[in-house]
This record gives C-alpha cells, structure tokens and sequence, in this order.
C-alpha cells in the first residue's frame, strides 16, 4: 500500500498532464501578466487584517506590534521564494497540492489539499461576514437600513438576546448587543423558527462567484480596480493620520511585552494571507515561469510596507488602548472627530475585503481542478467551460460551500482554522524544496531559491534562541511538561534541534529550513482547541480519500494496469 499512496508524479508527466488537457474538454484562457499578479497577490492580503484584525493585534502588542509585521512578513518570505520556485518549475494550478505531489508523493499532496479547503473555504466565510458588518454599517450611513435579523446569524442574535435581557441596565448597551436584540426581537417565524440569516454575506459570495464563472479576464480587471481604489485610500489614511500623531501614544513601545506582541500573531498571519494564492492562477498566466516569483515577492513586499506604515499612524493617532474593535481604522477617525476619513475608510473596507473574497473565490476550484485531474476527486471538478474556459462545476460548488455557512453561522472564532491550513502547507512546501534540491539539475528551469549553506547558520540560531527561551520564558516550559497547552511549544523545539542536526549532517539551504521552522513556530501560537480542529479535518481527509481518492486515483488506477 505504502508504494501507491507515496507514489510521485515527475516534474515532466505534471506538465504533459496539463497540456493534454488532464482530460478536460478544454484548458484555461492564458490572460494574466506581471500588473496583473502583483494586483491579485495585493487584493487576496490587503483585507480584514489591515480593516479588522489589525485592531486587536495592536492592543494587545501596542505600537510594537510593528515588529511583529516585519517578522511575520520574514517568516512569510522565506515561504514565498519557496513557493516562487515551485511555481517557477511547475507552473500548474494545484498550488501547494501539486507541489506536494512532486515531492513528497499522493498522499501529502491530498492531505495539503484538504487543508487549503480550509484555508480558502473558512477564509472567506469569515471574510464575507466581515464584509457584511461593513457593508450594512455603510448602508445605515447612507440611510438603507437593512433589518437586524438579515445581517447576522441565528446564534448570535439569540444569545445577543438572551445577554442583552440580563443586563441590570439595557440601554446602556453596547450598539452591536442592541442589534443582536433587535434582530431576535423583530425576526419573523417559520414553524415556530425564526428567521435570521446573513443576507448580505450571501449575496457578496454568490455575486463574486459569477463574476468568477465568466472568466479571469473579467476578474482581474474587477480585481486591478479594486486594488487601485484601495491604496489610494490606504495611503491617504497613512498621509492624513501622520498629521494627527501624537509620539506620547507610541509610550510604552511593548506596553505588554513581548508576550503581548506574540498574542497577535495568529492576527497578523492570517492579514498577509493570499500571496499563496497566486499559485493557483499559474495555468492562466502569460509567462509563469517568470511572472509569479515576481509577484508574489513585490506583493508581500508592498504590503508589508504599507502595514508597518498604516501600524504606525493607527497607534500614533490614539492610544493602543482604544483599538481592541472590528472596525480600528474607522474607530481611530472617530475618535480624532474626523468623520469624513471614517467614511471613506468604510467605504474602502467594503472594497478591499471584496477584493480578497474575489481572489480566494478563484484559487479553491483551481485546486479542486487540478485534484481531480488526478482523479482524487470526481471528473465532473476538472470540466473546463467551453466558452468561458473557467472551472465550472467545481467554482459553483466552491460559491455554495462558502455562501450556505456564511449565511446562518458564525465562523469569526475559528479565523485560526484558516490560519494553521496555511501554516501546514508553508511548511510542507518548504520541506519539499529541500527534499527537491537533489534533483535540481532535473527539474529546475526558473526561479530557484538562493542556496545558503545552513550546516553552522541553523544550528547556531537554534542554539542562541533556544537560551534566548529558556532565559526569558516566564512560564517554565520545560520544567512543566505535563501541562497540555505546552506540547505545541516542545514540538517546536523538538523540530527546531532535529532539523538543526539534519541541516549540519545534510547542508540543507537555510532559507527552507528557515521557512519550515518560523511557520511551525506560528503554527504552535495557536491555541489547543485549533490544533484539535486541525487534526479532527485532517483525520476526516483521510477517510474520504481512502474510500474514493485512492481507488480513482490516475496513479493508482495506472500501476494496476
């Protein structure tokens, strides 16, 4: 069994595959340029981070939390270029799953794609409930009230009620618990169940979902507009919040240390999602091999500036204090009585997390497109439409799978299922460029990561910060092993010393392992209850790959005949 579900595709059948079509009636339309690419990897990371999650990570890090940016967008480098390199030489849609299947062989490649599912499918459920909050904030301002109970879900409105009903004084309130009441309140009912949904979280979904369906071309103009209305506001925001700064806010820098910087970590992670994504457009670029290293690394580099910029005058305007909000940019412009800035932040907000939806929207049936090329999962996922040579059925299903739970729940508690998706599949791609680096002279005929000899690079740093931790680590790790919220913190070390010894015994690059270890590092930030999410998706992966993936598998199916 162990030969057929670790059985690898080589860099040249991949390629054969995708130019015969993989099966596939038609191929996609070849439309996309280096403009192009930067615009899509600036719209899928400029979004809820820099408009919502942004608020949370700066109260709790304070005006620190401008380190945090700068590390993270290292941690997100390292993977960049890995990735560049992959889609330099395999400049396939699959994205990470295809990677995965050079390199480590089936079944990791299915076990990255499922986790993607969760990154984009999640992702974008609670991208699309952001949106809504923002979009129906913007229409109260323009005086559209949609009513509460088709702007939330049905549990928030009903322990809303039930919280708002508790209080000593009610209408002292705070405006979204009013909401929630009103929205339980005035719901109608339908054999005695009320009726509450996210309408305006539908109709986003479903409205990217058909502009997707007709093709990229429509969706990187959409998209190219997008993100030019978007930097112009945001630096617009940078320009106006720089006169009203005030230095004593950036005292204390780390009012909470270094463990309050860290808290916002799965925050900021999931702010620079998306340039990943990009990975996903390969079969529709111009130039491939030379466009998407390109792009993903001046996307993530634009964008980390503009977060450390925006960081600055967000904690620089008002205190670090006040910023623990869905809304920080706006709340900032409230509270500097500069209202007219809090609109158009608003509007922007609509505009950039629509944008994010649009390329994520993209990238899910790109890789259910290409899994089922391998037949992991049904034909039906790789049929290309004739006329607008998009993935048809399998870009349906994606705009149902997300728009049906954005509708009635409320996803915003596990944004960091999303976030450990990601972390897992920077990691393996990262450790398939060092499995890979044996058969470069084989493979390889773009972009490829700078090979810096890591034989004493790792093992030092792996040295001085595991002193550097156990020196300044206030809660005794290793002198508390039992306790279960430190097993992901030992893991880390655990992989940190042995990756350490292999880099020293195998020369491995220092940038993948370097990759390997800052993204396993994030990825142990996240709380227990997520890993346990994790492992629960995962171990469910792979019962449906076992019943259907490995029997229909083209691999399989071809070393039994």
């Amino acid at each position: 069994m162990s030969n057929s579900i670790f059985r690898k595709k080589s860099i040249s059948q991949i390629a054969i595959e995708a130019e015969s079509g993989s099966g596939s009636e038609h191929k996609l339309h070849k439309t996309l340029n280096l403009r192009d690419l930067t615009s899509l990897g600036i719209a899928a990371i400029i979004g809820a981070g820099i408009f919502s999650t942004i608020g949370n990570a700066s109260a709790s890090g304070g005006p620190a939390v401008i380190l945090l940016f700068a590390f993270i967008a290292v941690a997100c480098s390292f993977s960049a270029m890995s990735y560049a390199e992959f889609a330099s030489s395999i400049p396939i849609s699959g994205s990470a799953y295809t990677y995965a299947y050079a390199s480590f062989g089936e079944l990791i490649a299915w076990i990255i794609g499922w986790a993607l599912v969760v990154e984009y499918a999640i992702g974008n459920i609670v991208v699309a409930i952001s949106w809504s909050g923002y979009f129906t904030g913007l229409m109260d301002g323009l005086g559209w009230h949609i009513p509460e109970q088709f702007t939330m879900d049905y549990l928030s409105a009903k322990n809303g009620f039930a919280e708002y009903m508790a209080l000593a004084n009610p209408a002292s309130a705070p405006a979204y618990l009013k909401e929630q009441y009103l929205a339980w309140s005035n719901a109608s009912e339908l054999f005695g169940l009320k009726i509450i949904c996210d309408l305006p979280a539908l109709g986003i979904v479903f409205a990217i979902t058909g502009l997707i369906y007709r093709g990229v071309n429509e969706t990187k103009t959409v998209g190219n507009l997008f993100v030019g209305l978007k930097l112009v506001v945001i630096v617009l925001v940078i320009i106006v919040g720089a006169f009203y700064v005030n230095p004593d806010n950036w005292t204390p820098f780390a009012p909470n240390g270094f463990t309050g910087v860290l808290q916002g970590v799965a925050s900021v992670f999931f702010a620079y999602i998306g340039f990943d994504a990009l990975a996903t457009t390969a079969e529709e670029c111009k130039d491939p091999k030379r466009d998407l290293p390109k792009a993903m690394i001046a996307s993530l580099a634009i964008c980390t500036v503009l977060y450390i910029l925006i960081s600055l005058a967000l904690t620089g305007m008002v205190s670090y204090k006040e910023l623990a909000v869905d809304d920080p940019l706006a709340h900032a412009f409230k509270l500097i009585h500069s209202d007219w800035m809090s609109g158009i932040v608003a509007v922007s907000a609509v505009i950039a997390m629509a944008s994010v939806l649009l390329v994520f929207q993209n990238g899910q049936p790109r890789i259910w497109m290409s899994m089922s090329r391998d037949g992991l999962l049904p034909k039906r996922f790789s049929v290309i439409h004739p006329k607008f040579k998009t993935p048809a059925f399998s870009t349906l299903v994606t705009g149902i799978f997300v728009a049906v739970p954005a509708l009635f729940l409320n996803l915003k508690e596990v944004t960091d299922l999303s976030s450990i998706g990601t972390l897992f599949a920077f990691v393996i791609v990262n450790a398939g460029v060092i499995r890979m680096e044996s058969h470069r002279n084989e493979y390889h005929t773009g972009f490829r990561v700078p090979y810096i000899n890591g034989r004493l690079i790792v093992p030092i740093l792996c040295l001085v910060g595991l002193f550097l931790f156990i020196v300044f680590d206030e809660t005794k790790t290793f002198m508390n092993l039992g306790a279960k919220e430190n097993w992901p913190t030992l893991a880390f070390w655990l992989l940190f010393v042995g990756l350490s010894v292999l880099t020293f015994l195998k020369r491995f690059s220092t940038i993948p392992v370097l990759g390997m270890v800052t993204n396993f590092y994030l990825m142990t930030q996240l709380n227990f209850t997520n890993w346990a999410a994790f492992i629960i998706w995962l171990l469910l992966g792979l019962v449906i790959y076992f019943i259907y993936g490995k029997s229909h598998s083209r691999l399989n199916q071809s070393a039994t005949t």
